[in-house]
């Protein structure tokens, strides 16, 4: 008796996105199985339960091999074992390298070091995020930091060049990056509402102002280290706050020009000597490396909390700091206009994002 078998042969590496997800999840072969059969594969397929556990085992075995090449993507592109059209190397790449809003911002501005990582079972349990994927978004970040962190050039060209990532996903890199280089205080509880989008968002500014690429673009660590020469030069700025004359006159400036346009005028009246020296002050002390740790604190304790306890809205948010910033080039015997528009330009930026009504 003879059976008669069809048989096709190919070399394409098949990829099954909803089973690179889990096993992205860092879920067991397994636990994988079990949710794959409560989306109903069996009954959409015809498939038994042993053929559906071969199939997530082959998976699983096919993304263990390609996981070295992925530490490294441009090796995945060059190699010629595994036959992955350009499309699904790049997928493949970006979800890797794509992390978890909950895990991010928990580690955001920390040190990534065997430290932090021992913190990994803390962190997993408290998202609901498994371990393994937790140290994977982890062991990510630190690649891409190592990497990076002294070449010359853009921040984010350098990490698109490296790790062929999409340009999104390299500003988010970027920005984990920076915040990691100048371990930014990002965990207090008065900064929990403040998302990682919001921190992004300010590290971008800074990164094209307040660094050193933001005057040479020759210099090593030109993205990544914050430029000290004009953080020494912020303590100028104090002269706003010190010298009264010139603090009653942009007083007087601002509230001439902002009168019967701000719903909250007289808040700001009486407030505005208080908010300025809140303001210049941090521009002040951010020679200090703890002081640059605690920016975003002290933005949120000088500004935003002050601003919000008087429900300011942000349209007058908006106005006021306009007015502030614009209303120094009218201020005789001011010297350090050019500094005051680095500084205060991404204040200013920085200040309307992290104000949430």
């Amino acid at each position: 008796m003879t059976s008669e078998l069809d048989i096709f042969v190919g070399n394409t590496t098949l990829i099954d996105e909803d089973v690179y997800r889990l096993w992205l999840d860092g879920y067991s072969v397994s636990d994988a199985v079990a949710l794959r059969v409560r989306s109903g594969i069996l009954e959409q397929t015809g498939a038994t339960a042993a053929v559906l556990q071969s199939d997530t085992m082959d998976h699983y075995r096919t993304f263990h091999m390609l996981e070295r090449l992925l530490h490294a993507p441009p090796k995945l592109l060059h190699q010629l074992i595994y036959q992955i059209p350009p499309s699904r190397q790049a997928l493949l790449i970006e979800r890797y390298y794509t992390f978890d809003e909950a895990f991010v911002r928990e580690v955001l501005g920390k040190k990534l070091s065997k430290g932090t990582k021992k913190d990994l079972d803390d962190i997993s349990t408290k998202t609901g995020i498994t371990l393994k994927s937790c140290r994977r978004q982890f062991d990510n970040f630190k690649r891409v930091f190592k990497v990076v962190e002294e070449m010359r050039g853009s921040l984010v060209d350098n990490i698109q060049q490296h790790f062929l990532l999409s340009d999104r996903l390299a500003r988010d890199y970027a920005a984990i990056v920076f915040f990691a280089n100048n371990r930014f205080e990002t965990g207090k509880k008065k900064l929990q509402y403040l998302s990682f989008g919001d921190f992004a968002f300010c590290a971008e500014l800074m990164i094209q102002h307040w660094t050193l690429g933001a005057v040479d673009s020759q210099v090593d660590d030109m993205d990544v280290d914050l430029d000290k020469e004009f953080l020494q030069d912020l303590k100028e700025l104090k002269v706003l706050v010190a010298d009264k004359d010139l603090l009653d006159l942009h007083k007087s400036l601002v509230c001439t020009a902002l009168r019967g346009k701000l719903g909250v005028f007289s808040e700001m009246e009486a407030n505005f000597k208080n908010l300025s020296r809140g303001l210049v002050n941090v521009a002040a002390k951010l020679t200090h490396n703890k002081d640059v740790r605690d920016l975003f604190v002290d933005l949120v304790e000088k500004f935003v909390e002050p601003c919000r306890s008087d429900h300011w809205p942000l349209g007058d948010v908006r106005l006021f700091l306009n007015q502030y910033s614009a209303s120094v080039h009218s201020l005789d015997g001011f010297r350090f206009q050019a500094l005051w528009d680095r500084y205060m330009g991404t204040l200013r930026g920085c200040l309307l994002r992290l104000y949430h009504e």
